[in-house]
């Protein structure tokens, strides 16, 4: 069987991978020179399957209006004149609700647990090295309301039988010993054990390479000018004025996938939320984190590597604006001196992307009305945390093998 995937981020990367694993011939097709150049760069870098929670949180309206006359607020809404983003604000706004937003944790969570079992099989199999860790997640809390609302999230964790230590201030210095010099006021912590670690960018480019050895072939610098399409099915795309044809095709184009699905009569809710990183080298060993310690207040995680620690987060929704915004790196300097000033922030790169969010935060995986197409992106902020489940999910469902999870509610038959 011949398969096309339009995008060489890590979901189309890691989709590839597994098709070609169960013996599909795969092409990818990209508009960059290499792997993972766009959304999967710079990311947080953790995999975090315990974190997997909807920004649709019944808590999420009112703090939205707060955040708006805040400072360092981990949300900023600009118009882009589109009603799209009008309406997909709707949509999301319609999931802030307790009864929603278990459902969709629950999606959520059965595709970053299995992924995670599926990234650790994969490590095992093909000993791929990317900076990684397994030392859990911790989250922190500054106020005494984010202690209240995390009863929510431990209530979903308990039903999914997923691990957790509920923290007090000495608990979190004996997660993270560099907490002990933080400046900032903490109350206590929500540590998830099970999550992991690991750059990104540099999973991607080397399961690329091993992918070529399986007989993945990578189109780069590869402009994807449209899809072709006859009835019910996909008869090729045109890519820099060539015809490409396949026997199936994967739409996993992150934050560009709606637009190319709009010419098929597919409407996908994904609306690209600028996210921003900063990469930091370390140089004191003592004040750096030994994990990911994600700060609740202000939506940021703080990430190790080896000799580098990864600060990402906030949301923008404002297109696809890609210009780097001088606030919001004081924002994500701000917090990282005041949890660990371990690194050299003068010298830390700045960095912008574009998640491809779901108003439900779900990411949608599985087939289309097209009988050979299919979609895995919308991911928001956990690309990196579902990647390899969703791209060992999708072959599955592609090549008709039995999946290992349940696949209710997590294709785009949801929105209809």
């Amino acid at each position: 069987m011949n398969i096309i995937v339009l995008g060489g981020g890590v979901i189309g990367t890691t989709t590839a991978y597994y098709l070609a694993k169960s013996g599909a011939k795969v092409t990818v097709i990209d508009r960059c020179a290499n792997v993972a150049e766009e959304t999967s760069f710079g990311n947080a870098g953790q995999i975090s399957p315990g974190y997997s929670t909807p920004w649709a949180a019944p808590s999420i309206p009112m703090k939205a209006v707060k955040w708006l006359f805040q400072k360092h607020a981990p949300l900023a809404i600009s118009p882009d004149g589109t009603g799209f983003q009008l309406s997909w604000m709707k949509q999301m706004l319609a999931n802030c609700n307790a009864q929603k937003y278990e459902i969709n944790k629950e999606r959520m969570m059965r595709v970053a647990e299995y992924s995670r079992d599926c990234i650790r099989a994969l490590r095992d199999e093909i000993g791929i090295d990317y900076e990684h860790r397994t030392g859990g997640t911790l989250q922190l809390f500054r106020k005494p309301a984010q202690l209240e609302a995390m009863k929510l999230d431990t209530k979903v964790l308990d039903e999914c039988g997923v691990p957790y230590e509920v923290l007090d201030k000495d608990g979190l210095v004996r997660a993270e010993p560099a907490l002990a010099y933080a400046s900032a006021e903490l109350l206590g912590g929500l540590r998830l054990p099970n999550d992991e670690t690991g750059d990104c960018h540099l999973f991607t480019k080397r399961l690329a390479e091993h992918s070529k050895t399986l007989g993945v072939e990578f189109k780069f610098n590869t402009v994807i000018d449209k899809i072709i399409f006859d009835n019910q099915k996909v008869t090729g795309v045109v890519a820099n004025g060539e015809t490409l044809t396949a026997d199936g095709f994967v739409l996993a184009l992150g934050s560009y996938s709606r637009a190319m699905a709009k010419d098929l009569g597919l409407d996908l809710p994904v609306y690209p939320v600028k996210g921003y990183s900063l990469t930091v080298p370390i140089v004191d060993e003592t004040k750096a984190p030994v994990s990911t310690v994600l700060d609740e207040t202000y939506k940021i995680a703080i990430t190790r590597f080896d000799k580098r620690i990864r600060v990402g987060g906030m949301a923008e929704l404002s297109g696809f604006d890609k210009s780097l915004n001088p606030a919001r790196r004081a924002t994500l300097e701000m917090v990282t001196k005041s949890l660990f000033d371990g690194g050299d922030l003068p010298n830390a790169k700045f960095w912008t992307g574009l998640r491809p969010m779901t108003p439900d935060g779900t990411p949608i995986i599985g087939a289309t009305k097209f009988d050979n197409l299919f979609i895995n992106t919308g991911h928001g902020t956990l690309g990196w945390t579902m990647a390899c489940g969703s791209g060992k999910l999708l072959s599955d469902i592609i090549l008709g093998q039995p999946t290992q999870i349940k696949i209710d509610g997590l294709n785009i038959e949801r929105y209809r």
